[in-house]
């Protein structure tokens, strides 16, 4: 009798020795065996795990990567994009283009080129319905947009940029589009980084916090409203852990749990309380010291998730993004529902949440489609998307994507 392994066969059936002490023998392996075939390479290797990618939402340049040009409802369901497996993830921009990655380092775009986002070194307005390589390079190992500029990290721990440029977004000492990846600078120890829409925000790896962009509110963090077109280092502090840079404002977290935000207030999102103070300098958000994740995206709802696995939200509300079950706005954080397994989010007027079982959700505006939930319909509360599982890297905006995993990654 005999197993199926990925790769190849395993019989179950003892040795059967054959021609003696000099010869062979077929049947169980023992762990040696095993062993010593893994050494030299000789064993059946399972095959890498299956990561199909799956978009919807809004489709008119392109932007689902799913080589149509839809209106939007036509895209309101999970359709997959194309027949590659191996995608860690993609990022949707703040109009409708979006920027992949897959497992063996190319980066790849499609939808519209504003700005030179697709980085493909063309003239703007190209539109493309489905997935491009950027360039031939293979030492991708992560990428970050909001808005139409793209940063992305090699697997050196270089950074480069593409897109737009005019506020200095991308950091390379200029304030000219760049329509093709760009290094910025020559460091290699960045540990993370969020590219927000118009400013971007990363962390090295002795856990100081560096920003560039624009700082019309503060939102840089280096306690003025001044542009900066080169990284900067926000504040002393050697402990920063995670930041997201959003639109106008900006989270980050410290080592310790803290939260900080910064950046414009209009609306209460920064959550400290206060409705319209701007912040040009990090503040701590509350006293609580189990804060795990932050999303800052576009528009003016905020959510945040704590070592236990609860989720927070604060801000406008007007379209139910908070997910509190109404339209009405706060200035600091109030916890979603009652439950503690809530894992990573993204979004714009609308919220796509995946939780530690996989599961996907999604609540807020619905004009195109984002919610996934194959109708315009508002949410103001947290809505399960279709009853697949081993969902992973929700991202969000008038088009959303995730990723599906294998169920035995």
């Amino acid at each position: 009798m005999s197993e199926r392994y990925p790769g190849g066969f395993i019989t179950k059936t003892p040795p059967t020795p054959t021609g003696g002490e000099s010869g062979t023998a077929s049947g169980m392996w023992n762990l040696q065996d095993v062993l010593e075939n893994v050494k030299s390479s000789t064993w059946p290797t399972p095959p890498p795990p299956l990561r199909e990618l799956y978009a919807w939402g809004n489709n008119n340049r392109g932007q689902l990567g799913i080589n149509a040009f839809n209106p939007p409802l036509e895209g309101s369901s999970p359709v997959q994009v194309g027949a590659l497996t191996s995608w860690i993830g993609a990022e949707a921009g703040n109009t409708r283009n979006a920027v992949g990655l897959l497992r063996d380092g190319t980066v790849w775009s499609w939808g519209e080129n504003n700005n030179g986002c697709s980085g493909q070194n063309e003239p703007e307005l190209v539109d493309r319905s489905s997935p491009t390589q950027i360039g031939t390079e293979t030492f991708w190992a992560e990428i970050s947009m909001r808005g139409t500029t793209c940063i992305a990290q090699t697997t050196s721990g270089n950074l480069y940029g593409w897109g737009k440029n005019t506020l200095g977004d991308i950091g390379d000492g200029s304030a000219v589009n760049r329509s093709s990846p760009v290094q910025i600078g020559a460091l290699t120890n960045w540990a993370q980084f969020s590219a927000g829409i118009n400013q971007t925000h990363a962390i090295k790896n002795d856990g100081t916090l560096w920003a560039w962009g624009n700082s019309f509110n503060g939102e840089l963090g280096d306690g003025t409203t001044v542009n900066k077109s080169s990284p900067v280092q926000i504040g002393s502090d050697t402990d920063w852990a995670f930041v997201s840079s959003g639109q106008g404002n900006v989270a980050a977290i410290k080592t310790d749990g803290t939260l900080y935000v910064w950046g414009t207030a209009s609306n209460g999102e920064l959550g400290d309380n206060q409705s319209a103070t701007n912040r040009s300098s990090p503040v701590q958000l509350g006293s609580d010291t189990d804060w795990a994740f932050v999303y800052f995206g576009g528009f003016a709802d905020r959510h945040a998730i704590k070592t236990d696995g609860s989720l927070y939200s604060w801000g406008l509300n007007n379209t139910g993004a908070s997910g509190l079950g109404d339209i009405i706005a706060r200035s600091s954080p109030v916890q979603v529902g009652a439950l503690t397994n809530w894992s990573e989010l993204s979004g714009h007027t609308a919220r796509l949440a995946v939780k530690t079982d996989g599961t996907m959700w999604s609540w807020g505006f619905n004009g195109d489609g984002q919610q996934g939930q194959n109708d315009q319909v508002r949410r103001s509360s947290p809505v399960q998307v279709g009853s697949e599982v081993y969902w992973k890297r929700p991202r969000m905006h008038e088009t959303a994507f995730a990723v599906v995993s294998d169920k035995n990654t």
